[in-house]
């Protein structure tokens, strides 16, 4: 199993290495969306449950939005914080707030850092969509010790709203997934990303 999760590591990493190359923001979504349409519907370490693999169509995911996408400087000056989530498989994992990201007209979404081996930025999202259109739970923006990340200069980061994903517990209730906290709460509605899964809309979020 190990190798097989190494392997979808890498895949993912290659994808958001094609994905920050490539200078047609539109161009790049479309392979993002085909290659993850890709991976959960062939891999041994989707989340899709097994028997429906195959027949997996796709995520729903908007049309992208040019006005969503948002370079960044991370807003350091920020209190300390902690989040503490219990997982599937890695027991309780740690994240340490580091900054803040300051996005117009749509709001703040707090920073965090993966408090254990390796480290890594992590950005989950929840919007006014969250629980209709979009998992209950919200998505994940940048998780970058997963690969998931869309660049951005020293001290930025690329937030990129139709770029925005489901935890796999949106598509299986066996996993246990970090989920956005207050501070990364926004008021408004953003229809962008991917969408409710057909299977979650059962799920409590």
């Amino acid at each position: 199993m190990s190798l097989t999760l190494l392997d979808w590591r890498r895949r993912v990493a290659r994808l958001y290495a094609e994905v920050r190359s490539e200078p047609d923001t539109v161009a790049a979504h479309d392979h993002w969306r085909k290659t993850r349409d890709d991976l959960l519907r062939t891999h041994p370490d989707s989340p899709i449950p097994r028997p429906g693999r195959a027949d997996y169509p796709g995520a729903l995911v908007a049309a992208y939005d040019p006005r969503l996408r948002f370079d960044v400087t991370v807003d350091t000056d920020v209190s300390p914080g902690r989040m503490e989530v219990t997982t599937g498989s890695d027991g309780v994992v740690r994240f340490d707030r580091i900054g803040c990201a300051h996005l117009p007209g749509v709001g703040d979404l707090d920073v965090w850092w993966l408090g254990c081996y390796g480290g890594g930025v992590f950005v989950p999202v929840k919007d006014g969509t969250a629980g209709m259109a979009t998992y209950g739970g919200g998505r994940y923006l940048i998780d970058t010790v997963k690969g998931a990340d869309l660049g951005g200069g020293e001290g930025r980061l690329i937030l990129d709203f139709n770029f925005a994903y489901n935890p796999s517990c949106a598509y299986n209730p066996a996993w246990a997934c970090p989920l956005a906290p207050a501070g990364n709460t926004l008021g408004r509605s953003l229809l962008a990303g991917e969408l409710m899964p057909p299977e979650a809309e059962r799920k409590p979020g």
